[in-house]
């Protein structure tokens, strides 16, 4: 499931060779849906340990330094590396979940609010991608305006997806568990819908992305709050490192396997 809009020709001299942009973002494959949901599940509890042991505000300040050196390292990249990719996904991971936090915690803001508002930005920067840019599709991001807008968008469905997931679980009272399981359901909906319906890929793309995080955020949670929360007690701390070595070695293979292909293809 993903974006299919062909990526558009380099900039060139007339007469010169037509040549692929190299895209910044990975291909949207299955290994692409499992690491973005582990990122989200770590982004959740590395976020609650970081308030707990540094404090909410040094918390906040250290994750949004970490966050714009990540995006600047990504920024500077000519095309797609791993580490550095996902290095700026989990980073937009903890400092989203933090904003979404901040908003409720310290602000009193509901999550419904919260989640309406985030909703209403992500439309906003959705809209403007698409006139400025003409397409949402992903594939095309390779710098520029595009990279803006993509980052853009990623981190305000980082935040919605985190009021959301705290909306079920937290006002509404289901609990991080059933909360876990409703979003896996609904996450196969926009694969059944373009599968089924041909439904826009750039769409599906986009509704899958944002359910992402409630779905990785509601299950870390599980695993990590206490029993009495409904939770199996695993800790923030040791979940959000159990999750962090998955990544590590999953970001790992990605670069061995692209350094292979670029091998195969020279």
């Amino acid at each position: 499931m993903g974006a299919t809009t062909t990526p558009r020709a380099a900039q060139r001299r007339p007469g010169a060779p037509a040549r692929p942009v190299l895209s910044k973002v990975p291909q949207v494959t299955a290994v692409f849906w499992v690491v973005k949901i582990l990122t989200t599940g770590m982004g959740e509890t590395t976020s609650d340990y970081l308030a707990r042991v540094l404090g909410p505000v040094p918390a906040v300040g250290s994750a949004g330094l970490l966050l714009a050196v990540a995006l600047f390292a990504q920024a500077r990249a000519r095309r797609y590396v791993p580490a550095v990719y996902w290095a700026a996904v989990i980073m937009v991971s903890v400092f989203g979940t933090m904003a979404a936090d901040v908003a409720h915690v310290a602000l009193g803001v509901p999550y419904v609010a919260s989640a309406a508002t985030f909703a209403l930005v992500l439309a906003l920067v959705f809209a403007l991608w698409r006139r400025t840019e003409g397409t949402l599709a992903v594939e095309t991001v390779a710098g520029g305006r595009r990279e803006v807008f993509y980052w853009c968008a990623v981190m305000a469905t980082f935040a919605l997806g985190t009021a959301v997931g705290d909306l079920t679980a937290a006002t509404l009272g289901w609990g991080y568990l059933p909360s876990g399981l409703l979003f896996a359901a609904l996450i196969a909906v926009p694969a059944l819908a373009h599968r089924l319906s041909g439904l826009s890929p750039v769409l599906t793309f986009w509704w899958a992305y944002v359910l992402t995080r409630p779905l990785g955020a509601c299950f870390a949670d599980w695993a990590g709050v206490s029993r009495e929360r409904g939770g199996l007690d695993l800790g923030t701390g040791p979940v959000s490192l159990v999750l962090a070595v998955i990544i590590v070695a999953a970001v790992a293979w990605l670069s061995a396997a692209g350094r292979r292909e670029t091998r195969a293809s020279a």
